[in-house]
């Protein structure tokens, strides 16, 4: 056979928690899987607690390479361009589930039918999803055991439906402040709850429990811990033998026969030479960006405008996460010395999180109820020189010599930062999507994905109700400074959308099954599918959800 064409039963586009676990499943039910990620592959050595590793750029797509072009409001009720690479999550195998949080929280049957439950609102494109809570549970279960999550079941007003009682793992360690949080949000009338991590707090399959070092948002786990595809899934998959991850293999376009079914695909290997994988099935998991891309890209006579885009919805009802964040800063002076050092322990996670919000039912502030939101409280992962940097200017001055050493100490002698963050639905809406740019070119000459991302006032009305909330508690444990604020800008991670499913043609781009509307071979399985992306990060979901179409792609072999 030409070395150049390579022949599979499934051929996956992206190795992250979309297309993780459809590789894992297949494979395991015995069929050929070929897996095409544009980065490299690393493991658990390759991580270190170096922050610098981040900011030179080592697991992630270079600018000069491939950027985007990002569309923002200006203000003036215009938008203005500029190119970007805020979008590029994780150049590698795993994706950017690599260097996530892992913050777990199920969506809640009231997400799956934003529509019907909360009513239309003017300039948003709400819809019900095509499934149900009922349909996904299942999944979520799956996920909880076999990916790996820790957490404890603790009942409060917005606790969704579970088929189990528990989780499979126990909560990690606890750091000493919990019990802070818990006594002042309670006192508030408030249903503290442990947040469930997708991090191991016991061995499991061959991987290590959390060593409990801080460094984990933005950093490579150490010890296979966090739940990334490659960790929990590929590592497995590629075991069976019938699962090859091809490293290096920049995907740029699928082709189709006359019926508008995909034959094959096309990519760059590391020599820049293409190479073709024909396969019976193809499933697009690049993240939503990229994944609407691929498929503007992959021209062909059934689909002159890009696979699927019949009715131009290739791209439309793209989201980002709306919220906001905030921060309580203790005085460290102020605190008595068991105090002090309980706030000052590194290591154990601050799993804790706040749903009372989750229906806002507030007629003072609302004029009915409306879908609310998540706080999880946290402390951010160790990042001294980020830190330092900013702390370089007080009040828009520039300092140095004894002011700033000054400013220095005190930051990281004489106080603690306590942050939470806020999850909202970003409203889908006709002003953020993602379309072709007519100018920017990627190094391999494709064009580069243009991203529009207005938001709607809404968003930014329901972030400040619940951002308001987290300050309260932050204040009632007693912060010193307690403030937040709400996001408008787009987030550089958790975008969801672009390729929503549905069950009519005209105005969704995937059927029930993810299965890409006038095709039968052709599915996607990131986090594009979601109509709306609830009120938590969705990275749980969409592991969930890329199970519930493997069982489909199954099926249909």
């Amino acid at each position: 056979m030409n070395k150049n064409i390579r022949e599979c039963g499934v051929c996956i586009i992206g190795s992250g928690v979309g297309g993780g676990p459809v590789a894992y499943e297949v494979a395991k039910a015995g069929h050929k899987v070929i897996v095409l990620e544009k980065g490299g592959w690393f493991n658990e050595q390759d991580f270190k607690k170096d922050e610098m590793l981040g900011r030179r750029r080592v697991f992630r797509s270079k600018m000069k390479d491939e950027r985007h072009v990002l569309s923002e409001p200006d203000g003036d009720g215009e938008f203005s361009d500029s190119t970007t690479s805020q979008f590029w999550g994780g150049n590698i195998v795993g994706g950017a589930s690599n260097f996530m949080s892992a913050y777990f929280h199920r969506l809640k049957p009231q997400d799956f039918r934003l529509l019907s439950e909360f009513g239309a609102i003017e300039g948003a494109n709400i819809v019900d999803w095509p499934i149900s809570y009922e349909d996904m549970e299942p999944y979520y279960a799956k996920v909880e055991q076999l990916v790996g999550v820790s957490g404890k079941v603790v009942d409060h007003p917005h606790l969704e439906p579970r088929s189990t009682a528990d989780f499979p793992f126990p909560p990690t360690a606890e750091h000493p402040i919990a019990k802070w949080f818990d006594k002042a949000a309670t006192e508030l009338g408030f249903h503290p709850f442990p947040m469930a991590r997708g991090i191991l707090s016991q061995q499991h399959n061959g991987r290590n429990p959390c060593e409990l070092s801080g460094y984990c948002g933005s950093y490579g786990c150490h010890s296979g811990a966090k739940a990334s595809s490659r960790a929990a899934l590929l590592d497995d998959a590629v075991k069976t033998s019938y699962c090859e991850v091809i490293t290096h293999a920049k995907a740029y376009r699928i082709n189709t026969d006359a019926e508008g079914n995909a034959t094959s695909v096309n990519y760059y290997d590391i020599n820049g030479e293409v190479v073709e994988v024909k396969a019976k099935k193809v499933v697009i998991a690049c993240y939503s960006i990229e994944s609407s891309r691929l498929l503007l890209t992959s021209t062909g006579e059934k689909h002159p405008n890009g696979i699927g885009n019949q009715h131009n919805q290739i791209g439309k009802n793209l989201h980002c996460c709306a919220g906001g964040t905030g921060h309580g800063v203790f005085d460290l002076t102020k605190l008595t010395d068991v105090e002090r050092n309980e706030l000052m322990v590194r290591g154990p996670f601050f799993n804790r999180a706040l749903q009372d919000w989750y229906t806002i039912d507030d007629k003072d502030a609302f004029d009915k109820p409306v879908k609310g939101g998540t706080i999880d409280f946290v402390f951010d992962p160790p990042s001294p020189n980020s830190d330092a940097q900013d702390l370089r200017f007080d009040s828009g001055e520039l300092l140095w010599g004894t002011k700033l050493k000054q400013k220095i100490k005190s930051h990281f002698t004489q106080s603690k930062d306590f942050k939470f963050e806020v999850f909202c639905d970003w409203l889908p809406t006709d002003d953020c999507n993602v379309t072709l740019d007519d100018s920017e070119k990627d190094k391999w000459g494709s064009p580069v994905a243009k991203v529009k991302v207005g938001f709607h006032p809404h968003d930014l009305k329901v972030a400040q109700y619940i951002v308001d909330k987290g300050v309260e508690v932050m204040k009632k444990m007693g912060a010193d400074n307690a403030y937040g604020n709400v996001w408008s800008d787009p987030t550089s991670n958790l975008i969801a959308g672009g390729l929503r499913f549905g069950n009519d043609p005209k105005s969704s781009a995937l059927d029930a099954n993810c299965r890409v509307h006038g095709t039968n071979n052709i599915y996607v399985s990131d986090g594009s599918f979601m109509p709306n992306g609830g009120s938590v990060t969705p990275t749980f979901t969409i592991y969930a959800n890329a199970f519930r179409v493997a069982d489909k792609i199954l099926a249909a072999i």
